[in-house]
């Protein structure tokens, strides 16, 4: 009789697989769920702000991370010369321009 009761029970650690599998769930579900709403759209703000940037042209009215409006005047390189006033140019790095200003904005 007590082969019988311990035959019934099964050999130890053979249905473990599939427990070590539902324990490792919630901390998948909790990946996949901080991917799609925080690693996600901050790749895809980098990607469209790197377009913009590699987008730049003399003329185009901008805004700088520091909060600067201009229009730029030259490109060279990484340096963006921006004019803030009449006859007030500033050189900032292709880096800190935070957006593009349509004509309306300014």
């Amino acid at each position: 009789m007590g082969i019988d009761l311990a035959y019934a029970m099964g050999a130890p650690g053979g249905g473990g697989g599939q427990s070590q599998l539902l324990s490792f769930l919630p901390i998948i579900l909790i990946f996949v769920i901080f991917y799609f709403l925080l690693i996600r759209p901050q790749q895809k703000r980098a990607k469209d702000h790197r377009n913009l940037l590699s987008n730049l042209k003399e003329g185009d009215q901008v805004l700088t991370s520091g909060g600067i409006y201009g229009k730029i005047t030259g490109i060279k390189d990484d340096k963006i010369t921006v004019e803030i006033s009449d006859k007030v140019r500033v050189k900032v790095s292709r880096g800190h321009i935070a957006g593009v200003i349509r004509s309306d904005g300014m």
